[in-house]
């Protein structure tokens, strides 16, 4: 079997986020693909979408649903159609779903400022506040699980409960070679891939991809540990990754273990954070493991965390 080269490796992971990411929008009726720029499925529609100003930014976001509201936070490179699509109209059911494209991404133009974990989460808290949201439950996903500690750490009135699927709290959270694949990245590696295409489609200069792929790589080339402040944070806090994720499993651990884990729950009570390490699951599958994921979510979110463990 060929070998990835050093190169190439980066490349063919962050090709795969996005064609992996990215549902299959079918036309029931023609058979036809659908706009891959609006969520259509299961005739779910925004109940209200449009831009909101924040921090110097012209934010697009959308909004589905009604019942406890709940922000999810896409991954790098990534868009609202990209990275939830199939989930969206799982949640909207009986919630109220709020997605937005951050800095750079999809239909939210950057501005002259670097992207940071903080400024990001910073972007999200003024959101909420735009939509009137007093207090959510937020959901990210690797680059926004990133956002969405900070989000908890500098915001905390703001959460309710905390999902992070394949994010980290420290930049070593990820396995070595993973971390240093991040500095091999550039503009040139993603010419002509789907990455760049769905970069141009909605309507971004292209002239200026080079500059938004050296600020998606910034955020991650800087050292950063938010270790204390993460295990300070009061809101319940269930993260998941894959077994063959690109996130060490003591990362996890160790933060399942200061927010009361590791014990058993027989004697001691249940912790209300929780831990999931899904099988047979990569960074980028992750975010295609719904029918487990969905209900592990949805049953963190709307369970009494206070309540006795099961008895026989």
């Amino acid at each position: 079997m060929k070998k990835h080269s050093e190169t190439s490796l980066p490349l063919a992971v962050a090709v795969e986020v996005v064609t992996s990411c990215q549902p299959h929008l079918i036309d029931e009726q023609n058979g036809s693909t659908a706009s891959k720029d609006t969520v259509v499925s299961q005739d779910v529609q925004p109940t209200e979408s449009g831009y909101a100003s924040i921090n110097g930014l012209r934010m697009y976001y959308e909004v589905y649903g009604k019942g406890k509201p709940i922000m999810l936070l896409h991954g790098s490179y990534m868009n609202i159609p990209l990275n939830w699509s199939h989930i969206i109209p799982l949640l909207a059911k009986d919630r109220k779903v709020i997605v937005m494209e951050m800095q750079g991404h999809g239909r939210t133009r950057d501005i002259p400022r670097e992207f940071s974990y903080k400024g990001m989460a910073d972007d999200v808290s003024d959101l909420l506040k735009h939509l009137k949201i007093d207090s959510a439950d937020i959901l990210g996903y690797s680059m926004g699980g990133g956002v969405a500690f900070q989000v908890a750490v500098r915001h905390p009135e703001q959460v309710r409960r905390l999902v992070v699927l394949s994010g980290t709290y420290t930049h070593d959270g990820w396995w070595p070679d993973v971390e240093a694949s991040y500095a091999t990245f550039s503009a040139d590696m993603f010419k002509g891939t789907p990455i760049q295409k769905q970069y141009d489609s909605l309507g971004n200069d292209p002239a200026h991809f080079p500059e938004f792929v050296r600020k998606v790589i910034s955020i991650d080339l800087e050292p950063y540990d938010w270790s204390e402040d993460v295990k300070n944070i009061q809101a319940p806090i269930f993260m998941a990754i894959g077994d063959a994720d690109g996130i060490r499993y003591e990362h996890a651990l160790e933060l399942f273990r200061a927010k009361g884990g590791g014990k058993m729950g027989d004697m001691h009570g249940m912790p209300q954070s929780r831990l999931a390490i899904i099988p047979g699951t990569t960074h980028v599958g992750m975010m295609q493991r719904t029918d487990w994921l969905i209900p592990m979510i949805t049953d963190f979110l709307d369970s009494d965390l206070n309540a006795t463990p099961p008895l026989f």
